[in-house]
């Protein structure tokens, strides 16, 4: 059983740790391996730290558990692009420990997320997927998001790298 509910700050460093071991499972083979080993999860949990303590209001972070532990993470808010009058979100990051994949900690985490955002009043809900992350694609495909034609580049240790936009309608 996987239950869902708001981060709090005593676990950041459990959300860092998945952030950085899915990153390396995921993106291994995609990004480059230099990028995903000068990743740190202590660095990125102090970073954290700061962002939490600032307490945006903006993003939304859910964290799922089995009960003895965190097995993944997500965070929403508001879309990052274009102006489009507070109706579209944007699912910012959606993790789960490489151990508990596949076993419904992403799904649980995902409904969670729609749930929220259409609690937030968002009608429209869009997420950033590395092109060649087929695994990635097929798991948001499968939660009712699909590509809505919109790409851009990011750059990785001066590599560039297509990430394509999903969408999905929350109504």
């Amino acid at each position: 059983m996987t239950d869902i509910r708001a981060m709090v700050r005593e676990d950041i460093d459990a959300v860092c740790a998945i952030r950085v071991s899915g990153w390396r499972a995921a993106y291994a083979g995609i990004v480059p391996q230099p990028y995903l080993d000068a990743m740190d999860a202590a660095a990125d949990a102090e970073t954290r730290r700061g962002w939490f303590d600032a307490g945006s209001g903006r993003v939304d972070n859910l964290v799922a558990s089995d009960g003895a532990e965190l097995t993944g993470w997500a965070a929403l808010g508001p879309y990052r692009g274009e102006q489009d009058g507070g109706e579209v979100g944007e699912l910012y990051a959606i993790y789960v420990r490489p151990d508990r994949i596949g076993q419904g900690v992403g799904r649980a985490l995902m409904d969670a997320v729609r749930t929220r955002a259409t609690e937030r009043g968002f009608r429209r809900l869009r997420l950033w997927v590395l092109a060649d992350n087929a695994p990635a694609r097929h798991f948001y495909v499968r939660a009712g998001f699909g590509p809505d034609g919109t790409d851009q580049i990011e750059m990785y240790n001066e590599v560039p790298l297509k990430e394509l936009r999903y969408a999905a309608d929350l109504d």
